[in-house]
C-alpha cells in the first residue's frame, strides 16, 4: 500500500476526508491530518485529484501492507517508551498510526504486564481518530444557577487537597499509604454531608479500596444517577511498589477534582442522584473501576444518566489550555454536553474521540454506560507519570480549574433542580 498525509486546513479541502480517495482506496483521520492509502494501481487516481484540488500531498516514502495498519492510544509517551523500534506513520500524540506485524501487535497489546498504558488496535477503513471541535463564534448564555456553581469551584481547595495526596510517599494501591489516602477521602466525602463508604477490591493477590460518596436527588419520580470519579493510585513503574510516587498529574489531580466537584455541589440537590467514585487499582489493570461496575445491578445501571471520568487534568502541553473528551458511541451525548459546557463555561479548545482506552471511563463503555475521560490535551507530551517526577511543580493551576469548571457545569445539569 502507498500512503500520503495532508492537512485539513487546506482551503480546497473543505473538511471531506474522502475527497482524494480513489476507488477501493481509503483514509484515515487524527485531527486535522488525514492519511490516504491506496494499492499501486489506484494511487495515480489519488494524486491527480489532489493535484486538481491544489492540495499539496506529502507521500509517506516506504510502503506498508494494509493489515499491518494499527492504531495506537498511549498514556504518556508509553508505547513509544516500550517499544522504540515501532515505525510510527504518523504521530498525533495520544493517537498513533504505525506498522506492526498483526502477530506482534497481538502481544503487545495493552502494555507491560496489566498495565493499562496503552492499547493497539487494528485500523479500520474511514478511522476518525479524534477530532478538533471548534469553538461556537458566540458562547450560549450560561446558566445562572450552573454559573453559581461553576463559581465555586477553588483554587484554594483543590491545592489544598492536591498538596496533601502529593505528600504521602506512593499512593500503591495495596500499601498501607494508599490506605490512608482512601480513608481520609471518605472522611472528607463524609464530612461534606454524602454518604460515604470504602468498599475492598481485589488487585493482583491483594486488597485495596474503592471510595464511594452518595446524595440523593430531590426528583419526585423515578430519579437516574450521575457519576463522577476517578482514580486516587499512583505508580512508580520502575522503582515498584514502595518507590516514591507522588502522582501529582496522575492522578492526584484528578482525586483531588472529584473532592473539589463534591464541595462546589454540596449545597446542591438536583432532580437526579449524585455519586463520586475514587477508584484504586487503576494503575495495575483498572481492577477498581472493573470491579465496581461488575458489581453493579441491572437497576443500577439502567439507572446511569452519565460518568465523568477526570485522569490528568492538570499539566498544560500546549500554548492553549485543552481538554481531550474521550469515549465511545454511547458517551456521545455525554460528549456533546461537555463540549457545549466548555465552550459556555470555559476557554477550553476541545478534542473529541470515540477511541476509548487506558482509564476508567473503559469497563463503563464496555457494559453499555455512557461514560467520558476528561483529560488534559497533548498529554503525550508529559513524560514526568509513572515517575518520582510527577510532582507539584508541573501542575497549571488554570488548566485544572477550566477543566473542573467544565466538569462541574455539565455534571450540575445533568443533575437538573427539583
Amino acid at each position: 500500500m502507498r500512503f500520503a498525509t495532508y492537512r485539513l486546513g487546506d482551503p480546497a479541502q473543505a473538511g471531506r476526508s474522502e475527497r482524494f480517495a480513489a476507488p477501493d482506496t481509503s483514509w484515515a483521520r487524527f485531527g486535522d491530518q488525514v492519511v490516504v492509502y491506496g494499492t499501486d494501481e489506484q494511487w495515480s487516481g489519488v494524486a491527480e485529484r489532489a493535484q486538481r484540488s491544489g492540495v499539496r500531498l506529502r507521500e509517506l516514502p516506504a510502503p506498508v501492507d494494509r493489515d499491518h495498519l494499527h492504531l495506537v492510544v498511549q498514556n504518556g509517551r508509553l508505547f513509544q517508551q516500550e517499544h522504540p523500534e515501532a515505525r510510527v506513520l504518523v504521530d498525533a500524540g495520544r493517537y498513533l498510526l504505525v506498522d506492526l506485524d498483526p502477530k506482534r501487535a497481538r502481544t503487545i497489546g495493552g502494555g507491560k504486564g496489566s498495565v493499562p498504558c496503552y492499547a493497539v488496535r487494528p485500523v479500520e477503513d474511514e478511522l476518525v481518530a479524534f477530532e478538533v471541535r471548534e469553538r461556537a463564534a458566540a458562547r450560549a448564555a450560561p446558566v445562572p444557577w450552573v454559573q453559581s456553581l461553576v463559581d465555586r469551584v477553588s483554587l484554594k481547595t483543590f491545592k489544598a487537597d492536591l498538596t496533601r495526596l502529593v505528600e504521602i510517599p506512593t499512593r500503591f494501591s495495596t500499601s498501607t499509604h494508599y490506605a490512608k489516602a482512601s480513608t481520609a477521602a471518605r472522611k472528607q466525602l463524609a464530612g461534606l454531608g454524602y454518604t460515604a463508604r470504602r468498599r475492598s477490591i481485589s488487585v493482583a493477590g491483594g486488597v485495596s479500596q474503592n471510595v464511594i460518596a452518595d446524595k440523593p436527588g430531590g426528583g419526585s419520580g423515578a430519579r437516574g444517577l450521575v457519576l463522577v470519579t476517578a482514580h486516587l493510585d499512583s505508580i512508580n513503574s520502575s522503582g515498584g511498589p514502595a518507590a516514591r510516587a507522588p502522582g501529582a498529574d496522575d492522578n492526584g489531580s484528578g482525586s483531588a477534582g472529584v473532592l473539589e466537584i463534591a464541595r462546589a455541589l454540596e449545597d446542591h440537590r438536583g432532580v437526579h442522584n449524585l455519586r463520586f467514585v475514587l477508584f484504586g487499582g487503576e494503575e495495575e489493570g483498572l481492577h477498581g473501576s472493573r470491579q465496581y461496575v461488575a458489581s453493579l445491578t441491572a437497576t443500577d445501571r439502567a439507572r446511569i444518566r452519565a460518568v465523568v471520568n477526570m485522569d490528568m487534568i492538570g499539566t498544560l502541553n500546549t500554548p492553549q489550555r485543552s481538554v481531550l473528551l474521550e469515549g465511545a458511541a454511547v458517551s456521545q451525548a455525554v460528549i456533546d454536553g461537555l463540549a457545549e459546557a466548555a465552550a459556555t463555561y470555559t476557554g477550553l479548545s476541545v478534542q473529541t474521540s470515540l477511541h476509548a482506552a487506558n482509564s476508567d471511563h473503559v469497563p463503563f463503555i464496555t457494559a453499555g454506560l455512557a461514560a467520558v475521560l476528561t483529560i488534559e490535551g497533548a498529554d503525550h507530551t508529559n513524560g514526568n507519570i509513572h515517575s518520582d517526577r510527577d510532582t507539584l511543580d508541573h501542575i497549571d493551576d488554570e488548566l485544572a480549574l477550566e477543566i473542573l469548571r467544565m466538569n462541574t457545569a455539565f455534571v450540575a445539569s445533568a443533575l437538573g433542580r427539583p
